[in-house]
């Protein structure tokens, strides 16, 4: 059976998204300390907001990834189903 890269970037884009949300879960609910310190200093990856005013029209462009320890894994974790599949 082929596989589609298609498929492979749905994976890895729903296992990205998974690992987010439960980083920033564990993130507010787990107590003050190294696990919070650990999921709180995701650093923020992007092109910051961008905005060209044509007087007419104004065009606002910019993107920002914010990446966690749970987001890598789920990253991986979608590589690895779709290997599987």
């Amino acid at each position: 059976m082929k596989k589609s890269p298609w498929v492979l970037l749905l994976f890895i884009l729903l296992g990205g998204l998974l690992g987010g949300v439960l980083g920033e879960i564990l993130r507010v609910i787990a107590p003050q300390g190294t696990i919070q310190t650990l999921f709180s200093k995701a650093p923020h990856i992007g092109i910051p907001n961008l905005t060209v005013d044509l007087f007419l029209l104004t065009f606002t462009f910019g993107f920002t990834l914010k990446i966690n320890l749970l987001t890598i894994l789920g990253v991986f974790l979608g590589i690895y189903l779709y290997k599987q599949a």
